[in-house]
């Protein structure tokens, strides 16, 4: 059998037909902010599953379903509701739309809940029962796994662990609140942290003084310019305002997970996502602030891990792995 994932960004959507064992056997792209017609989207994603599938020499009876990811999805009516990075606006209704051009259940949710599901069905969840999934980037999405059941909550929003607060009246967050841990970990959080510790470091040391040490990112580069994967290749290579700034991010993202796992004693936490990349400039001070905030009847019950998940794969095979939870 078969499914269809379909993870839907500001900038691009992306779509695969997925085998059983988690092989994306077709792969297809679309502009999504070239689209302000919601019903014109729809039909053109239609059109592109339908290719994928005669391509693939595929029987539409071979497929299980759609599966899709995209920014405040609600899995309970279908919809996309109000997503502010989306250039079409409103309330989307997925599955209603979809139906007109394909004879196929279509199950949504939001991202992150989408890489859980992912990482359950064809990554290093399989077999566990209870774990969470964080996604950083943009913002910082999570996904959790309780009982494996994915935990939706009345509204279908639950995990909105990204505005759980660690700074109180802390940075400004893009949600209105203040002191959100996605304010810390995001890119745009990562990058500030960045930005504070190097105008500290400039208001001590002159290009003149002896022990002046520009770093490996050149500091005469404008901050514009400089990106999350930059500070991550400058702390593989030693370069000490990079790892603070790695350091002072898994300090906050730390206090979150040992929040999390209060009230979900999960077995495990999965991270995914362009930070996580640079490896153990990131774990190792992550897995210490963790420690350090656990309530002591939970230690050694939970262990961090990177998603085993191909980050090219990953978004296709969160949303195909919705499918499974009809």
């Amino acid at each position: 059998m078969y499914s269809i994932g379909i993870d839907i960004g500001g900038t691009n959507t992306d779509m695969g037909l997925v085998r059983e064992d988690g092989t994306i056997t077709e792969r297809r792209r679309s502009k999504t902010n070239q689209y302000t017609d919601f019903s014109l989207f729809v039909k053109d994603l239609s059109q592109q599953i339908q290719s994928m599938i005669q391509v693939a020499h595929v029987g539409l009876s071979e497929v299980e379903g759609i599966g899709i990811g995209a920014p405040n999805g609600n899995f309970y009516t279908g919809c996309v509701e109000k997503a502010m990075n989306l250039s079409m606006h409103g309330v989307l209704n997925f599955a209603k739309e979809m139906s007109l051009y394909l004879p196929l259940p279509v199950v949504l949710s939001n991202d992150a809940n989408a890489a859980a599901y992912g990482e359950y069905v064809y990554g290093g969840a399989k077999g566990m029962k209870n774990f969470i999934m964080i996604t950083l980037g943009t913002g910082m999405g999570s996904g959790i796994v309780i009982d494996g059941r994915l935990l939706l909550g009345a509204t279908g929003a639950a995990g909105e662990l990204g505005h759980a607060i660690v700074v109180p009246n802390g940075r400004q967050c893009s949600c209105g609140l203040k002191g959100c841990a996605e304010a810390y970990v995001s890119s745009r959080g990562f990058k500030q942290t960045y930005s504070e510790l190097r105008a500290e470091y400039d208001s001590l040391h002159k290009p003149s003084d002896e022990n002046y040490h520009p770093g490996w990112i050149d500091h005469k580069r404008s901050l514009a310019d400089i990106h999350p994967k930059d500070i991550g290749d400058a702390a593989n290579a030693g370069d000490p305002l990079a790892i603070r700034t790695f350091e002072i991010m898994a300090d906050y993202l730390g206090i979150a997970l040992a929040n999390a796992v209060a009230f979900s004693s999960p077995e495990a936490i999965f991270l995914m996502g362009g930070p996580t990349q640079v490896g153990e400039p990131l774990l190792r001070p992550l897995r210490k602030s963790f420690e350090q905030h656990l309530l002591y009847s939970f230690k050694g019950s939970c262990s961090i891990y990177k998603s085993q998940l191909e980050a090219n794969d990953v978004a296709i095979l969160g949303a195909a792995a919705l499918i499974k939870m009809q």
